[in-house]
Order: structure tokens, then C-alpha cells, then sequence
């Protein structure tokens, strides 16, 4: 992080100022985070400005051990004359509490080797996207929707340009010391179309980054968008029957999502997880290696340390379809006796294929390639699962009809044993930059 991208010496002296606080009041160890936190965006819809917003934030949280006790805590007024007194009733409030042994600080060594690698958190640019370059990117994003073909059945159009910028810095009593900057820019459009039975399709798409130049061009955003929404006309029911599943690698963090949420050491605590046990067995096909990689440069994941402060590391989930590690904090590592990883998530890296989606639906020969879900859950105890599909049939390797108001169920376990395809293509503007995935043998109930 180069000095003109760090955090106001202000904020510094408050977090530190906080934890001195604290620790005089009686608390044994102290981590203190302050933020500040400011969001700009622009809606428009059918021509005109609908919705302009901006605002922002600061705070500052306190997590207090005082007498084998624990309690979090917050405020946004940040003078001086404000804080001691909420510091000196926080720390006798967390005296009524209930013991827990078990909260505490990470140990220190977890801080140790703290990467250095740049990855590009913020963009000095942030300052050039000015009001007017908001309105100019909303707008053109709508008249690249309404120039595509059968824009006649276009209803409405909204679309929206936002972006942000997040300081933060963090300290603890037992050593750490930590800061961050963060920038985000995005573009998404939203169009709402007449089909001829009188349901009106909604599609859309997205693009982003850290950086302004991440953004790209407006148009390929708008005419996506329009050219989505008129590719669900005419979508209804096939008949229910046992077929291989295309998923789009934007719709994939919903299925990847129940995937990783058991993963969880408080899930594996609280017995709420169908992965409780089955480290070192075998969870999915020899396709499915994901680790979880918090050093990629701009990856919206990205991080050098995580919310406890611990160093940041590569994490292997699943090599070849086996389970290899879990998502372990200090407070639940400690429950479980297990060693802390790391409490949540960064990015994903997955083992990519070769193959780019079109030539996945092409290999895939018949099926359905789903491009989104609505609806349904997946049961993160069993791992049973039933959601609402949309997406298209898939015949003689080509996209077909639209498909909606089916859906897919099954368990978990069963699923990822039957991946059969791993696509090149991992999608950019998530973290999860999940890629095309194919499953064969997966149950769909239509008509």
C-alpha cells in the first residue's frame, strides 16, 4: 500500500486511543476497528434519472474480553468526549454477562507473515468518475438495450452506476495492526420485457471492478441485458425426466454457495453441516479442486489479512473431489479443538478445464442449461436440495427453448460426484469466479 493510499492518521489514533481505553477499564484484551465508508450511485430508468444516492459512513466496533466474558459493540459518534463514556459502559456491561471460555484473541503467530504482495485494492483514480459520467454511463447502457432487435417488446429499462471507497483499520491489544483500502466501480442493467401470455420476463447483467478501467464499455452491458430478457419469451415446462445440467457460470455461486456454507467450523459445531466428519473423504468427482486464494491482484476477495487479523494463506477445500480443510475461526477452532484457518471466505480458485461453455453445450449434446434459480433452498444439515430453475434446453448441442417454472433436486453428496465437466471460464465479477459446470444424471421436475 503506497503512503497516499493510506488511512488518515485520525483514525489510527482513535482505534489505538480506544483500546487503551478499554484495557484502563478493566478489559483484558481489546480489538478495536474503525471504518469509514462512502457509496455514490445513480438509477435510471426509461429515459430519465430515477434515483441518485449518496452517503457516508463511520463507525467504530470494539470486541471486549473482560473477566472470561465477551461482548461486540459500536458507535458511530467518534469525539473523543463520546467514546471514553461508551468505553467505560461497554466493558461493565460485558461484566453481567454469561462466562464463555472459549473467546478470546487469536494467538499471536497467526499474525505472523503477513503477505505483501500489492493486489490492488483501490484506485487512485477514484476521484474522475464524476456525477455526470455516472448519468452519461446510465444512460448509455439503456439505448444500448433498446437498440437491439425486437426492442418493440421492451417494457422498461433501469440501470444503474455505483461505486465506492472503504477505509478500515484495524488493532488489537495483543498486537496486530492493520489497514485497508478499498475501491469498487460498477455498471448493471435491468430489462423487463412483454411476453405474449402476459408474464413480463426480467433479465439483466453486470459488469465491475476495483478499478474505473475495470468497468469497460456501457453497450455490451445494455444490449446483454435487453437481449437476455427477450431469450426468456415463450419459456415454460418440459417434461420431468433425469438429464445432464449446464450450469452458467453467473447463476453457479447459488449451487457453489451450499456447497461451501457447511463448511463452516460453526456449522460443524452446531451439527448443521452434512460435511461434519469427512475430511480426507471423498466429497465430489475428480473434477471438483477448489482452494480458497486470497491473493489474487483485484479479485474482490482479496485480502492480506482476514476480519481477526489472521495472515492470509491459500486454503485447499476439495483436490480431486476430497475434503481437505474447513473454514475454522479461533472462538469455533477452539470448541472443536481444531487449528484456526480462516473464519470466512476470499476468493475461489478452481481447477479449470479447457473447454469454453459453448464447447461444454456442445459436448453435452441434450440437456438443460440453467442460467438461473428461483427459488427453493438446499438444506445445509443433509445436504438434500430443491430449487427453481430458468434456462434453455439443450438439443443436438445447441441452445433451444427457454425453460422455466421447473425444478432440480437431489442431495449434495450425490451432486458433486456427478460433475462431469469443469468449464475455462471463471466468472469475473464475483468472488466465487465460478466457471461453467456440467453434471450429468440430475433430476428435473417439469410436466
Amino acid at each position: 500500500m503506497t503512503a497516499r493510499e493510506a488511512v488518515p492518521e485520525e483514525f489510527r489514533s482513535i482505534a489505538h486511543d480506544a483500546v487503551d481505553a478499554a484495557l484502563k477499564a478493566g478489559a483484558q484484551s481489546v480489538a478495536a476497528r474503525i471504518a469509514k465508508v462512502r457509496e455514490v450511485g445513480v438509477q435510471w430508468r426509461d429515459g430519465q434519472i430515477e434515483q441518485v444516492t449518496e452517503s457516508t459512513t463511520r463507525g467504530l466496533g470494539l470486541s471486549l474480553y473482560v473477566d472470561g466474558r465477551f461482548a461486540s459493540v459500536s458507535t458511530s459518534d467518534l469525539r473523543s468526549e463520546a467514546i471514553q463514556p461508551f468505553i467505560a459502559d461497554a466493558v461493565a456491561m460485558t461484566r453481567t454477562l454469561s462466562e464463555d471460555p472459549f473467546r478470546a484473541l487469536p494467538d499471536p503467530t497467526l499474525y505472523a507473515d503477513r503477505p505483501t504482495l500489492d493486489l490492488e485494492f483501490a484506485d487512485p483514480a477514484y476521484g474522475a468518475m464524476t456525477a455526470a459520467r455516472r448519468r452519461d454511463l446510465a444512460r448509455a447502457i439503456e439505448d444500448a438495450a433498446r437498440s437491439v432487435a425486437k426492442a418493440d417488446r421492451i417494457l422498461s429499462v433501469t440501470t444503474s452506476v455505483s461505486d465506492s471507497r472503504s477505509e478500515m483499520f484495524r488493532v488489537t491489544s495483543n498486537g496486530f495492526e492493520g489497514e485497508r483500502i478499498d475501491t469498487s466501480f460498477w455498471l448493471s442493467g435491468s430489462v423487463t420485457v412483454q411476453d405474449d401470455d402476459g408474464r413480463r420476463p426480467e433479465e439483466g447483467d453486470t459488469s465491475g471492478g476495483r478499478f474505473i478501467s475495470d468497468l469497460g464499455d456501457p453497450l455490451p452491458v445494455g444490449r446483454s441485458s435487453a437481449e437476455r430478457a427477450l431469450a426468456r419469451l415463450g419459456a415454460g415446462k418440459v417434461a420431468s425426466g433425469v438429464m445432464t445440467l449446464v450450469l452458467d457460470n453467473r447463476a453457479g455461486g447459488r449451487f457453489v454457495g451450499a456447497l461451501l456454507s457447511p463448511l463452516a467450523a460453526s456449522a460443524i459445531q452446531q451439527r448443521r453441516s452434512f460435511l461434519e466428519g469427512r475430511a480426507g473423504q471423498v466429497i465430489g468427482s475428480p473434477l471438483l479442486s477448489v482452494a480458497d486464494e486470497p491473493l489474487i491482484p483485484r479479485g474482490f476477495g482479496s485480502r492480506h489479512f482476514d476480519g481477526e487479523g489472521l495472515s492470509a494463506r491459500r486454503l485447499p477445500l476439495f483436490e480431486a473431489g476430497v475434503l481437505k480443510n474447513f473454514y475454522v475461526d479461533t472462538y469455533y477452532g477452539k470448541k472443536l479443538r481444531m487449528p484456526p484457518t480462516t473464519g470466512s471466505t476470499s476468493n475461489l480458485d478452481w481447477g479449470l478445464g479447457t473447454k469454453s461453455q459453448a464447447e461444454l453445450i456442445a459436448e453435452a449434446g441434450e440437456g438443460v442449461f440453467v442460467t438461473g434459480f428461483l427459488g427453493g433452498n438446499s438444506n445445509g444439515t443433509t445436504g438434500d436440495y430443491s430449487l427453481g430453475i430458468q434456462g434453455f434446453m439443450i438439443r443436438k448441442g445447441t441452445l433451444a427453448e427457454p425453460v422455466a417454472e421447473m425444478n432440480i433436486s437431489g442431495t449434495q453428496l450425490d451432486l458433486w460426484k456427478r460433475l462431469v465437466g469443469v468449464g475455462n471460464d471463471p466468472y469475473e465479477y464475483s468472488s466465487m469466479r465460478t466457471p461453467t459446470l456440467v453434471f450429468e444424471g440430475v433430476s428435473f421436475a417439469g410436466v
